[in-house]
């Protein structure tokens, strides 16, 4: 019988390595036919490696990438709607930028899970309907600029603790031009996390209010401090996020009292403690920490070991896998059915998404001829996977759904 649990053992299931480690334990796993939904067949992956490239030429000609970051979803037309607000507004310093930087991207992120395939944002810049990520980022974006999560008339770029621990459904519901003719999956579950955050960032004022009134982007200045001589390593991002954000999130799996946040069970993972079966995938926390680097670059910090954080398990890169047949279901009416998002099925294709992202880096940095730090993770998820995954969901499927339905709280993809 494994040993009561302890705080170091939960604590490090709350890091990059720990998803890494474990997703590639699913995939060996899962070659040896040990996995109850899927088998995996890594002869299809140079097919998947031509799609990614093929989409990564048309976007990214020169083959400079940028990061996967929210920063890209707020380029519309061409015009980076942040940018041009951003380099618009008078900064006393660049920790002030950073601080709103990091506002924006921590309450744009946890806005961002899937939408679902109808609903639709109106921009009225362009006059355009955009759906999904982009859509939602506008969306976010637009409330932020115009202060909706700030308590300050004179400084709307801002979020603060107390404007958004009591934040109406309504607010969010006029933002993203919710109706019943425009629906949008998990609603409520983003107005409560918004919520969880505020009360967290009203209740630590010793990580978030280090310079200012509590906010997000207090974490900024967390982060600053803890940099040695300027520098910072991801994964360290990572776990800041992980351990100070962690609480927000609805209950699910803990282990010595520590909130685990995005992590799963699956019976097949032995590790032979207490922490048999958990599977971390952190797929929102580790965007988010994508999404942090540019703004602590931009304040004069440098990031290091980018890839040290891990590919992201959602819906796009996984249908990415699976529409491509590196990963084919047992059970072929497993596409019909709708799965809940701690099901076996789920945790599977998510762990595996993660660890054929590693194998797809590989082949593809070779292919380019570049090094992991000429072409890190990050850049080739932007280039990338992520779009290949949408371009083939579009070709399969009118609507572009994923190929698997999942049932969404609005916490998770």
């Amino acid at each position: 019988m494994p040993a009561a649990a302890t705080q170091h053992q939960a604590l490090a299931l709350l890091s990059a390595e720990a998803v890494r480690e474990r997703a590639g334990r699913m995939l060996d796993i899962g070659l040896r036919g040990g996995l109850a939904h899927f088998t995996i067949d890594l002869d299809r992956m140079d097919a998947v490696a031509d799609a990614v490239l093929a989409v990564t030429r048309k976007a990214y000609s020169t083959l400079d990438i940028p990061f996967h970051a929210r920063w890209r979803h707020f380029v519309i037309g061409g015009a980076d709607r942040w940018a041009v607000k951003a380099e618009a507004a008078s900064w006393p310093d660049r920790a002030a930028r950073a601080r709103a930087e990091f506002d924006l991207a921590i309450v744009s992120v946890l806005l961002d899970a899937g939408a679902g395939p109808t609903w639709r944002y109106r921009d009225d810049v362009t006059g355009q309907s955009i759906g999904r990520s982009e859509g939602l980022a506008l969306a976010s974006l637009d409330m932020f600029a115009s202060g909706a999560f700030s308590a300050e008339a004179r400084d709307p770029f801002r979020v603060d603790a107390d404007v958004i621990a009591s934040l109406p459904l309504a607010r969010l519901q006029a933002g993203f031009q919710v109706t019943d003719a425009n629906p949008m999956v998990g609603l409520a579950g983003r107005a409560d996390l918004l919520r969880r955050l505020g009360r967290l960032l009203a209740a630590r004022p010793d990580v978030f209010a280090l310079a200012d009134r509590p906010r997000p982007g207090g974490l900024f200045d967390r982060l600053a401090a803890h940099a040695r001589k300027g520098v910072i390593a991801a994964p360290a991002i990572l776990a800041e996020v992980l351990q100070q954000l962690g609480p927000i999130w609805p209950s699910r799996l803990s282990l010595a009292g520590i909130p685990l946040g995005d992590c799963w069970r699956h019976p097949a993972l032995k590790m032979g403690d207490a922490t048999d079966g958990l599977v971390p995938l952190h797929k929102l926390s580790q965007w988010l920490s994508y999404s942090l680097i540019e703004p602590l670059q931009r304040a004069g910090l440098e990031v290091t070991d980018i890839d040290g954080l891990t590919g992201l398990a959602e819906y796009r890169n996984g249908g990415l896998f699976v529409d491509l047949d590196v990963l084919r279901l047992r059970d072929p009416e497993d596409k019909e059915r709708a799965h809940e998002v701690d099901s076996t099925l789920v945790v599977e294709w998510r762990a595996l998404t993660v660890a054929l992202l590693d194998l797809l880096a590989t082949r593809i940095r070779t292919r380019l001829d570049r090094s992991a730090e000429e072409l890190p993770l990050a850049s080739i998820l932007e280039g990338g996977t992520w779009a290949a995954g949408r371009a083939a969901a579009f070709a399969r499927r009118a609507d572009g759904a994923p190929p698997l339905k999942v049932i969404s709280d609005g916490t998770v993809f």
